[in-house]
């Protein structure tokens, strides 16, 4: 019996091990939720070249927006689980939109296998050059003497700049009008046009902060901003209060874990390039191990369930 048991642990093995060395037999397709242009797309078709160099097939960029990425979600999870086709997406897809509808097209958790994170990168608190504030307690004190309330943006009703704006609201005890643009390119022209006043952004506002035309007042981050280390952290005033957006891969459920391996594996390699490092602009590699993808994914729901419960924001 015990043969008999470790014989087919050895076909197994052998099994997995012929998928992996014939993975990939052709052309792979990575979707992105966005249009072209955006941070998904660029990182996207950053990595796509070298990543299917190292793989010996070309990936395909796909861009398939809809639906705050649902439509993105719902083609890779109905997709043949061969490691054929594969989802390059932000954070919020998979921990926060599940919570925004009272109907989804896919479970994330179950329906998607994470691949490998990919990049993480700051969230800034920035304000227009005419709002006379040069710290984060002077924006507070002034958003909470303003009449009418002053007017903030983000990149969309449920997106982390909406929910970390408003529990700062809730945390501080203040009144912010909230205006949803559709990216992080026209919230920030409206920023610099006068139309709101704040607003929280990445590598949207990065440049206009080095170049003086926004001023940034503070990170959204666990940890200080590489590229801004002078800056505070909201944590450091409202204990907690944090949000770090990453960009990570996704295949279909039931893709095996051998091609998983693989993919993950040539995935760490580039993202330790340091010419690929290079070109990320401002954008952190972000490597983890899965064990630590897998807690990151279920923690990260849990959490933005309960923002999203006590903001009561909802996209039906």
């Amino acid at each position: 019996m015990a043969g008999a048991r470790l014989a087919a642990l050895l076909a197994l093995s052998l099994a997995a091990f012929s998928v992996a060395a014939q993975y990939p037999s052709r052309p792979i397709r990575l979707i992105v939720p966005n249009p072209p242009g955006g941070a998904t797309d660029t990182l996207a078709r950053l990595i796509a070249p070298k990543l299917g160099e190292a793989l010996g097939q070309p990936l395909v960029v796909d861009n398939r927006p809809g639906s705050n990425g649902n439509l993105a979600s719902e083609l890779a999870a109905r997709a043949a689980p061969d490691g054929h086709t594969l989802l390059l997406c932000a954070d919020a897809q998979i921990v926060i939109s599940p919570h925004l509808y009272a109907k989804m097209p896919l479970d994330t958790l179950q329906d998607l296998a994470p691949v490998a994170t990919l990049v993480n990168t700051q969230m800034l608190l920035v304000v227009g050059p005419a709002l006379p504030v040069k710290t984060l307690q002077e924006f507070i004190e002034h958003a909470r003497n303003a009449n009418p309330p002053l007017a903030y943006a983000s990149i969309g009703n449920g997106s982390q700049h909406h929910l970390v704006m408003e529990i700062l609201k809730a945390r501080a005890g203040i009144n912010l009008l909230h205006v949803p643009f559709k990216g992080g390119g026209p919230a920030t022209t409206a920023l610099l046009g006068g139309e709101i006043v704040a607003m929280f952004g990445g590598n949207s506002v990065a440049g206009h902060v080095r170049a003086g035309r926004l001023r940034a007042l503070a990170v959204a981050g666990k940890e200080r901003s590489q590229v801004f280390p002078d800056l505070p952290k909201l944590g450091d005033f409202y204990p907690g209060l944090e949000a770090t957006p990453w960009l990570a891969l996704f295949a279909p459920a039931g893709v095996s874990q051998a091609v998983l391996a693989r993919l993950r594996a040539e995935v760490n390699r580039l993202l330790q390039d340091p010419d690929q490092v290079r070109r990320l602009g401002g954008l952190e590699p972000y490597i983890t191990t899965t064990e630590e993808f897998r807690a990151l994914l279920r923690s990260e729901y849990a959490k933005y369930g309960e923002i999203v419960k006590a903001t009561g924001i909802r996209i039906d």
